[in-house]
């Protein structure tokens, strides 16, 4: 990215026009892209368009995924006979193909096509979800919770992916959020929706946790089989863009450094694989998403017998788990719209960790019923505004397509895997209502968010140094090609 859009003003308006400025001068035949009617035309077009498509997929895998902790407090693990150990274990049956499934899935998106690829994995999770309501056993639950880890391993990394296919750099985490934020609304919807289906206890012979399952997988599938007809593969497949609106594009997203100079940039490279392992900001923000993935899957899955541990009957806590869903929607989207408008992932990502901090220090010393809830108002908000945030700073910072594409599935996999330890620190480990231990680790995990976010934001600030001296020595032409996010016009996001 050269010195004109890096120095772009953070108002997405003035964002785009100085983007398209630069795509002019480097492709000045398209008069189009100074236009802006155009500008405006366009990302509204894509917003319409892509992100309610994508923010539909992302709800549907957090609700199936975590709707076992309704089911949890409805019923399930007393009728199947379940330990807090074997409920542990079902949870992080789940993890285990689902990490084992990003890095794979991110790497052949493009090969075979989003379009194909994750409409197919929202169909097949959402049968599965739905088989979880007729099982009878504990193995039974097993082998659900493993294929449905396998189904939808590859969407939140492909999401992110997906999206950068179409929005520059500095625009894309508005839009992360905008689809991340499904799940803080499936959180507040997961408590709302089982508030009413566990009411058809008895409907058909099945339990209310039952329902919950079978309704929500069929309402899966049934958006999965249309969602083949929603997604479009590109920018250049986007039947609502025109001609020159697909060109716009195309330029805007090669100058902003989303795509390579050359086709051949974005192709699959296993080169490009081993340098995303290579990529320091990556590790940093790996162990970031790891604290981050361990807080947030606690949350997500344990919110209702958190609150119902403060001694709100099973119905009352599906109830009261809703409010504080609901501030994290409004606050990763407050929080967005700042981090793309002053360029300050790494601020943003350390605010939502000092709420976090705060939460959980309410949790831990207070015995108060209101103090505890209270300290859900903290902690969620936070790290539902840090997920988001870091995952398209570690989108952001990698380049050409494969590079990036395998950094995200590495920030994800550490994710996930703070998943599994979230299942055992909650369910097994340091069993409620107190939560001591875990309340321990996670409070400890969301001080060394701050930590390591300040590190990664000094580090990019440091390395955004050194390739503004490059650029003072030697043009863009002298520059060895393939470098990627290593170009010296390429400026790291902070």
């Amino acid at each position: 990215m050269d010195r004109t859009s890096s120095r772009t003003s953070g108002d997405p308006e003035k964002h785009e026009s100085s983007i398209s400025e630069a795509s002019a001068s480097a492709n000045p035949s398209p008069a189009l892209l100074l236009d802006p009617a155009m500008q405006k035309k366009v990302w509204r077009k894509m917003d319409l368009w892509i992100i309610p498509v994508v923010t539909m997929f992302y709800l549907l895998s957090f609700l199936d995924r975590s709707n076992i902790g309704n089911a949890r407090v409805a019923g399930l693990q007393k009728d199947l006979h379940m330990t807090n150990k074997q409920y542990s274990i079902a949870l992080t049956v789940t993890y285990v193909p689902y990490i084992a499934a990003e890095l794979p899935s991110n790497l052949v998106l493009k090969i075979v096509g989003p379009n194909w690829l994750l409409p197919t994995m929202l169909t097949l999770w959402g049968i599965v979800t739905a088989l979880q309501g007729v099982v009878t056993t504990y193995e039974g639950l097993l082998a659900c919770r493993f294929f449905l880890g396998l189904f939808e391993g590859g969407v939140f990394p492909g999401l992110v992916l997906y999206l950068s296919f179409f929005y520059p750099r500095l625009m894309l985490q508005w839009r992360v959020s905008a689809f991340f934020s499904a799940a803080s609304i499936s959180g507040a919807f997961s408590g709302l929706l089982a508030y009413g289906i566990v009411n058809m206890d008895g409907v058909g012979g099945r339990r209310g946790w039952e329902w919950i399952f079978i309704l929500e997988g069929v309402f899966t599938v049934a958006f999965g089989l249309v969602s083949f007809f929603l997604l479009p593969r590109s920018p250049a497949h986007a039947h609502f863009l025109t001609k020159e609106e697909k060109e716009y594009v195309h330029a805007v997203l090669k100058e902003d450094g989303a795509t390579g100079k050359s086709e051949a940039d974005d192709n699959h490279s296993w080169t490009e694989v081993i340098k995303a392992f290579k990529l320091p900001q990556v590790w940093i923000l790996s162990v970031t998403l790891f604290f981050d993935g361990t807080i947030l899957f606690g949350l997500a899955y344990f919110a209702p017998s958190i609150v119902q541990g403060l001694g709100y009957t099973a119905n009352r806590a599906q109830l009261m788990t809703v409010p504080p869903f609901a501030v994290a929607f409004g606050l990763a989207m407050v929080g967005a719209y700042v981090s793309d408008r002053y360029r300050c992932r790494g601020y943003i990502t350390m605010f939502g960790s000092l709420l976090c901090v705060i939460g959980f220090a309410m949790f831990l010393g207070s015995n108060r019923q209101r103090v505890r809830y209270g300290s859900l108002f903290f902690s969620i908000p936070g790290t539902y505004l840090v997920a988001p945030t870091l995952s398209t700073w570690n989108a952001n910072n990698a380049a050409p397509y494969t590079r990036r594409a395998t950094a995200i599935a590495i920030g994800f996999i550490f994710t996930n895997s703070g998943g599994i330890l979230a299942t055992w620190l909650l369910g097994n480990l340091s069993p409620g209502p107190a939560y001591k231990l875990a309340t321990r680790v996670l409070l400890s995990f969301s001080a060394l968010m701050v930590a390591t976010a300040a590190l990664n934001t000094w580090y990019l600030w440091n390395e955004n140094k050194k390739k503004a001296v490059i650029r003072g020595k030697i043009t863009r032409d002298q520059e060895k090609p393939g470098l990627g996010d290593r170009s010296a016009w390429f400026e790291y996001a902070l």
